[in-house]
């Protein structure tokens, strides 16, 4: 399969002179279209400030990122935000909802900010619902969901656009045990259709369902397997 992501040598750094936190050392990774990669390690190891190079939400101090063969170090912010909307998908663990916009009002959102007419972003938005079990929560707000609902709202909404590929930053942080094997049952399903998904988790048993497992350790990938 064609290489969708291609990190070179990024290093994420904090701070200057004495001061400076060095928290990417000289990464370097590939990952291939339609992979379910997990980025695993302990707390504090570098696994979300990677998933934010990788995903565009940041840029690196150092080295070359690559997505679906744009080079990333070369857009503008406004194009870097413009890909981002149009090609990436995102999923976090406090599921980042507007509180006062209905679960079909906050999928339609992004389609909107990509110019599809009223209509458009609505039917997209219902469909991705309904594809996350949610065909008849469409009219709630957040504040009406449990945390499982809310998170399938997130998922709905980082998947309606059809982007190339999602990332999902600990997708099961703030869930219990059964259902956080409901979203990530969402996700592996999202994959076997082809969907390309880099998801950072702590939890083990988690990462096993995924394709690949890429560890990181003090700044280092010391796995990639």
């Amino acid at each position: 399969m064609p290489i969708i992501i291609d990190a070179i040598n990024v290093v994420k750094a904090y701070g200057e002179g004495e001061l400076q936190h060095t928290v990417l050392k000289n990464i370097s990774l590939q990952i291939e279209e339609g992979e379910f990669v997990a980025i695993m390690g302990r707390s504090g190891a570098g696994k979300s400030t990677l998933m934010y190079q990788l995903s565009l939400l940041d840029r690196p101090t150092e080295g070359e990122i690559i997505l679906d063969g744009v080079y990333a170090n070369t857009l503008e912010e406004d194009e870097r935000t413009r890909f981002r909307l149009h090609n990436l998908g995102y999923v976090f663990q406090d599921y980042a909802l507007m509180p006062e916009l209905t679960a079909l009002e906050n999928v339609a959102v992004p389609l909107l900010m990509q110019g599809k007419s009223k209509k458009e972003a609505y039917e997209k938005a219902t469909v991705a619902l309904d594809s996350v079990s949610l065909a008849e929560r469409l009219m709630n707000l957040p504040s009406q969901l449990s945390g499982g609902e809310q998170q399938r709202v997130s998922i709905a909404r980082s998947i309606a656009h059809g982007p190339k590929i999602l990332f999902a930053d600990e997708p099961t942080a703030n869930l219990d045990s059964e259902t956080s094997r409901q979203v990530l049952g969402i996700f592996r399903e999202l994959n076997d259709k082809g969907q390309t998904i880099v998801m950072v988790t702590h939890e083990k048993e988690f990462g096993l369902l995924a394709d690949r497992i890429i560890t990181v350790q003090d700044g280092n990938i010391v796995s990639y397997r």
